[in-house]
């Protein structure tokens, strides 16, 4: 594990009750949280979080994010709109640590409404202490997304 990765933490309505609980996990393990709303649970749009999130990251104020919502598929979706973001929904420890170390996944999504406190828990830890493996097929494979995003973003998949 990496002590000092700077988290940025973000959910909507959703998510926030078991945002505190996440925080609180991020910082025992050595980690910064940087927060990113939202700070109530009032109805706000996921996707206003996802960005916030996206945007930390690639403005290099964090190094991986933690985006919550009712079922981490909406934020997800949001998220992965977002070029550099590679967002994945993780309910069980393995592809929490899998999408990290085969995938390059930086955000990690979680259904405040789909898992419990205990496992989600042990999900942000799983993503916390994996690293990206820099393995020859991993490397292929991920440098294969990027060309994708890529071809997308210079329009080569519009209609």
């Amino acid at each position: 594990m990496t002590v000092g990765l700077r988290i940025a933490l973000g959910c909507d309505h959703g998510g926030f009750p078991l945002k505190q609980r996440i925080a609180s996990v991020i910082q025992s393990a050595g980690q910064i949280v940087v927060d990113c709303g939202t700070d109530s649970s009032c109805s706000v749009d996921y996707p206003d979080f996802a960005l916030k999130v996206g945007q930390t990251i690639l403005a290099g104020e964090a190094d991986r994010g933690i985006l919550l919502c009712g079922s981490g598929v909406g934020i997800s979706v949001a998220a992965n709109k977002i070029p550099g973001i590679r967002a994945g929904v993780c309910h069980d420890i393995y592809s929490a640590h899998q999408g990290v170390e085969h995938d390059d996944m930086n955000v990690l999504c979680l259904g405040a409404r789909i898992i419990g406190e205990e496992v989600a828990v042990e999900l942000v830890r799983a993503f916390i202490n994996a690293q990206f493996t820099h393995e020859e097929r991993h490397v292929r494979r991920l440098n294969k997304v990027l060309e994708i995003e890529r071809d997308a973003l210079a329009g080569k998949f519009a209609k």
